[in-house]
C-alpha cells in the first residue's frame, strides 16, 4: 500500500486519536493475569495491540469484544495461565514481545515467541539479561537475545534491584511484572524516567508499586480486575499537532488526549520552538490516574532548538515527526542522546536523514541522533517508510506543505497505530489530502 500526499492550505477542526497503544497493552496483559474481570474502553484496534490480545487468549485469558474498543478480559490469575499450543507471534509490536517476557518469568511452562522481519532484529538482551538474574529461562538467536525465543518461567522468581542502564519503560515493565511473582520486593532503577504507566495500572489492579526518584519497587501480590479508560495516543496526537503548527491556515483540537507528564516530551520541546498550544479542560482520565486534555494548536512561527537528556525518553517515539517541525523552523535543531532511535521498528536517524533528504532536508546523521537545518522548502518526492509506521506518517505530514506531490511506499504499517490517519487528516483538510492506493 502507498500513500499519495498533496500540498494545502489549511487544517481546521476538532478530532479525536486512536487509544493509547501503551496503555492499551498493559490492559490487555494485565487483565489476563487479574483473577476477575477487567472492563477496557477506548481500546485501540491497531495491529500491534491486537497481538497482545491473540497472544493472552493463547495463554488462558478469555477476550470478548463487546463494542468497538470495548472489551471484557476474564482474567487466569497469577498462576492461571496454560502452555500454548502454538508459537506466540509478535508481529511488529516491541511492546508485546518484552513485556510478555516479564509476564511469562512465573509461568512453569515453555512458550516461544517470534515477530516479524523488524522485531527479529530488535533486541531483547535487555530484557532477558534481569529475566535470567531472575532465575528465568530464556533461549534463542543471538545467544538468546533476538527473536525468535522460547522462555520457562522460574519455579521460584528471585527478587532483584535492577539497575537498568537505560530509561526504558519496556525494560523496566517487565522487570517489575516478573517481580509479582517474586517472594519479596523487586525494584528497577533507571537513569532518567521513562513513561510510568505500568506503575499507575498495577496500582489500579490492586499491587502495591512505590516509586522514588528514579526507582520503582512492586511488592508481589495478586490482580484485581478493573475498569480500564484508554485515553487518546500523544504518539498519534503528535502527527495531528504538528501539521496543524506548519500548514499555513491551521487550527486544530485534539480531544481526550493523554497527557502524562512522562509523555509529554514533545509539547514541551514545541512550546520551547515557539508553539502556541492550548490545554482545555485537564484532569484524571476516569480510571488509573492517566490525565487527559485536549489540545489546540494553531500555526505559527517556529525556531530551532536543543532537543536531548532526560527530555529524549519523553519524546522519543515523536522525534520523526519533530523532525518535520524543525524543518521548517528559522534556525538549527540538534537532537542529542537518542541512539535508542536506531533499533526501533527503524533504524530512524538514518531514515529521517534519508528520507526527507529526497524532500529537500538539510539533516546531518550522528550516531546519537541529528543536526537539522530550518527554513528549509521542502519538495514533494517518492519516499519509503521501511516498514515503520511513525515514519510513514511522518513523511506524510511533511508532504501536506511540500511543493508537489509526495508518494509514500509501503505505507500499510500505518495501521499498527493509527487506521484512520489519511481519514482524519482530509477530514481536518476538508479535501482528499492524503490518498490510499492499494
Amino acid at each position: 500500500m502507498r500513500l499519495r500526499v498533496r500540498p494545502i492550505r489549511r487544517l481546521e477542526g476538532r478530532v479525536t486519536v486512536p487509544g493509547d497503544k501503551s496503555i492499551s497493552h498493559r490492559a490487555a496483559l494485565f487483565g489476563a493475569l487479574a483473577s476477575s474481570t477487567t472492563e477496557v474502553s477506548g481500546f485501540l484496534e491497531a495491529e500491534d495491540c491486537l497481538r497482545t490480545l491473540t497472544a493472552v487468549q493463547a495463554l488462558g485469558a478469555e477476550v470478548s469484544r463487546t463494542a468497538p474498543g470495548r472489551y471484557r478480559i476474564a482474567g487466569a490469575g497469577l498462576h492461571g495461565l496454560r502452555e500454548p499450543d502454538n508459537v506466540i507471534d509478535c508481529g511488529n509490536s516491541g511492546t508485546t514481545a518484552r513485556l510478555l517476557m516479564g509476564l511469562l518469568a512465573g509461568q512453569p511452562f515453555w512458550t516461544v515467541m517470534t515477530g516479524d522481519e523488524s522485531l527479529r532484529r530488535r533486541p531483547m538482551g535487555r530484557v532477558a539479561d534481569p529475566l535470567r538474574d531472575m532465575g528465568v529461562t530464556v533461549v534463542g538467536r543471538a545467544e538468546g537475545t533476538k527473536l525468535p525465543l522460547a522462555i520457562r518461567g522460574a519455579d521460584s522468581v528471585k527478587a532483584v534491584a535492577y539497575a537498568s542502564p537505560m530509561a526504558s519503560a519496556q525494560v523496566k515493565s517487565a522487570v517489575l511484572l516478573a517481580g509479582l511473582y517474586a517472594d519479596s520486593p523487586v525494584s528497577v532503577t533507571q537513569p532518567a524516567l521513562s513513561r510510568d504507566h505500568t506503575e499507575r495500572m498495577l496500582r489500579q489492579f490492586g499491587v502495591q508499586v512505590t516509586e522514588s526518584g528514579l526507582t520503582a519497587t512492586v511488592t508481589p501480590g495478586p490482580l484485581s480486575g478493573t475498569v480500564v479508560a484508554v485515553p487518546g495516543d500523544m504518539s498519534s496526537a503528535a502527527f495531528v499537532l504538528v501539521a496543524g503548527l506548519i500548514v499555513p491556515e491551521a487550527r486544530v483540537t485534539v480531544e481526550d488526549v493523554g497527557v502524562n507528564p512522562t509523555r509529554t516530551g514533545l509539547l514541551d520541546v514545541l512550546e520551547a520552538m515557539g508553539a502556541r498550544i492550548g490545554r482545555q479542560t485537564p484532569g484524571a482520565g476516569a480510571e488509573g490516574g492517566e490525565p487527559w486534555a485536549s489540545l489546540t494548536v494553531t500555526s505559527g512561527a517556529l525556531r530551532g532548538a536543543a532537543v536531548g537528556g532526560v527530555l529524549i525518553p519523553r519524546l522519543i517515539d515523536e522525534v520523526p515527526v519533530l523532525a518535520v517541525a524543525a524543518l521548517v523552523s528559522a534556525g538549527r535543531t540538534v537532537i542529542s542522546d537518542a541512539s535508542e532511535l536506531r533499533v526501533k521498528e527503524s533504524d530512524r536517524i538514518a531514515a529521517i536523514a534519508r528520507q526527507l533528504g529526497r524532500m529537500g532536508a538539510r539533516i546531518e546523521e550522528r550516531a546519537d541522533g541529528m543536526v537539522i537545518e530550518g527554513g528549509t522548502k521542502l519538495r514533494g518526492a517518492h519516499v519509503e517508510s521501511g516498514g515503520d509506521h511513525r515514519m510513514a506518517m511522518a513523511l506524510a505530514v511533511a508532504g501536506l506543505i511540500a511543493d508537489g506531490e509526495t508518494v509514500i511506499e509501503d505505507a500499510a504499517c500505518v495501521a499498527t497505530s493509527f487506521p484512520r490517519f489519511a481519514e482524519t487528516v482530509n477530514r481536518l483538510a476538508g479535501e482528499t489530502a492524503v490518498t490510499v492506493d492499494s
